[in-house]
C-alpha cells in the first residue's frame, strides 16, 4: 500500500531536532576548521549558525502566516510583496555596501514577475496562496541567486582588471561597452548552476517540485511536468536576472564606490 504525504515526510519530533541541531553544528564546526571565510574579519562559522537559527525561527513564522495567506487575497499579495522586498535586500546586500543596492529589485522584478503573471493570466496557476506561494518562491530564489552571483563576479572581475578598462576606455570605447566586455564572461558564469541542475534532473538529483507534488499525491507524470515547468522557468527568469544586472553593473549604476 502507497504511503501518504504525510506518511511519507519527516516525522516532527524530538529525534529530528536533535538531529537538525547536529548538522548545524557540523557545518559550523566545519567551516571554522577549514577556516572557510575570505578574510580574516568575517566568521563564516557564525554565519552559519545565525543563518541556521534564522531559518528555523523564519519557517516557524511562514507555517503560521501561509494559514492565512492561503485564504486571503490581500494576505497573500501582502505576503509576496514580503518575499520580494526580501530578496531585494540579501541581493542586495551581497553585492554593495552603498545606496544602489536596491536596483536589484530590477534583475528580480524583471525575471519573476512575468513569470508569475504568465502563470495567473493563463490560468494554469489560481491566484491562491497555496500554488502561488511555493512556486513564486522558487522562481524568486532562482533569480536571487542568479543576481547575487552575476554582481559579485562582474564586480569583482571589474576591480580585478581595471587597466583592461582603462584600455579600451583609452582606446575610444564608451564606458559601458569598456565595462560590458569585461564584466559579461565572468557574470555568465552565474548561470551554470541552473543549467547543471537542468541537465542532470533525474539522474543525480530529485528536485523539491517533482517531489512535492509527488508526496501530494499526484501522479509521476504529473509531478515531472510541474518539475519541467519549473525548471525551464528558472533558466528563463536567471537568463533574464543575469542580462539585467550585467547591464546595471555596466552602466555603474550598480557599484561599490
Amino acid at each position: 500500500m502507497p504511503l501518504s504525504a504525510s506518511q511519507s515526510l519527516l516525522p516532527v519530533n524530538l529525534t529530528l531536532g536533535v538531529l537538525m541541531c547536529v548538522l548545524l553544528l557540523v557545518a559550523a564546526v566545519v567551516v571554522r576548521a577549514g577556516r572557510l571565510s575570505p578574510d580574516e574579519g568575517t566568521n563564516r562559522s557564525r554565519q552559519v549558525l545565525i543563518a541556521g537559527v534564522r531559518a528555523a525561527v523564519q519557517l516557524g513564522v511562514v507555517s503560521l502566516v501561509i494559514t492565512w495567506a492561503v485564504t486571503n487575497v490581500l494576505g497573500l499579495l501582502a505576503f509576496l510583496l514580503v518575499m520580494f522586498v526580501v530578496a531585494v535586500r540579501t541581493a542586495g546586500r551581497r553585492l554593495t555596501p552603498n545606496g544602489t543596492w536596491w536596483l536589484t529589485a530590477a534583475p528580480l522584478a524583471v525575471g519573476v514577475v512575468p513569470a508569475v503573471l504568465a502563470l495567473l493570466l493563463t490560468g494554469l496557476v489560481p491566484l491562491k496562496g497555496i500554488s502561488l506561494v511555493p512556486l513564486t518562491g522558487i522562481l524568486l530564489g532562482g533569480a536571487l541567486t542568479a543576481t547575487v552571483l552575476a554582481g559579485r563576479r562582474a564586480l569583482d572581475e571589474l576591480r580585478t582588471r581595471e587597466g583592461e578598462v582603462e584600455a579600451a576606455l583609452a582606446l575610444g570605447f564608451p564606458d559601458r561597452d569598456a565595462r560590458l566586455e569585461i564584466a559579461r564572461p565572468a557574470a555568465s558564469e552565474a548561470l551554470l548552476p541552473g543549467l547543471d541542475q537542468t541537465r542532470t534532473v533525474g539522474l543525480v538529483t530529485l528536485p523539491g517540485a517533482f517531489v512535492g507534488v509527488l508526496l501530494g499525491g499526484a501522479s509521476p507524470l504529473a509531478a515531472g511536468a510541474v518539475q519541467l515547468f519549473v525548471l525551464l522557468a528558472l533558466m528563463a527568469v536567471q537568463s533574464l536576472a543575469v542580462s539585467v544586472t550585467v547591464e546595471l553593473v555596466a552602466r555603474g549604476r550598480i557599484n561599490r564606490d
